[in-house]
């Protein structure tokens, strides 16, 4: 791992309210339904994670945080200029969508840009589309996406001083959620598809009003 990568890691962990050797360590607490689910264990302040928002979709609707996460949610957030990571992650994560669909798990896959600036609802949705049809690219605001940002505890920052070709520097998780529920688990870049499939499965077999 590169020192800016770990550096970034780390102000990441700081964003979401977590010492840094305590952000993924394993375990779980008896009081939690959903213990045996959890690749992470979640110190404080991760109940904090999510909220709601209002973002612009690839038609340039209005949406709700309500309105996306109807059935468990991967949320990924990461910028359509991005040259490495964010496709690899984003790929990865569609790869796991596939996985659950092929087990009859209805779940749902996100990308929120952190680039407002560049990624206009087209530029999201033709990027969403490219990785997965299913996938969902939302936008906004500046002020809408530091919001969602925020309430995810997102880190990200520009990098370089051009007004058009720049980078961004910014935390790779990827979050899901449920509605009704909220915050379920988060997933670094070394989670296989197949990780990603059996706990999102696992964590779906158990929310309220699940069958079976």
């Amino acid at each position: 791992m590169s020192r800016r990568h770990a550096a970034i890691i780390a102000a990441a962990a700081v964003a979401l309210g977590l010492g840094a050797g305590a952000w993924f360590a394993f375990g779980s607490r008896g009081d939690d339904p959903f213990a045996q689910c959890r690749t992470t264990r979640v110190a404080a302040g991760g109940a904090a994670i999510g909220g709601p928002f209002e973002l612009i979709d690839s038609h340039g609707r209005t949406v709700t945080d309500a309105q996306i996460i109807d059935r468990p949610t991967l949320i990924y957030f990461g910028y359509t200029y991005c040259p490495d990571v964010c496709p690899v992650d984003t790929v990865r994560n569609a790869d796991a969508l596939d996985i659950l669909a092929e087990r009859g798990v209805d779940a749902k896959l996100v990308f929120i840009t952190i680039d407002p600036q560049r990624d206009d609802p087209e530029t999201v949705g033709a990027f969403a589309a490219n990785i997965h049809p299913r996938m969902i690219g939302l936008t906004g605001s500046p002020e809408q996406i530091d919001a969602a940002r925020k309430a995810y505890r997102v880190y990200a920052a520009r990098a370089g001083d051009d007004p058009e070709d720049y980078l961004m520097d910014h935390s790779t998780f990827t979050y899901l959620m449920a509605p009704g529920v909220g915050f379920l688990d988060v997933f670094r870049r070394d989670a296989t598809p197949e990780q990603i499939a059996d706990a999102v499965a696992c964590f779906a077999e158990r929310l309220p009003g699940a069958g079976g």
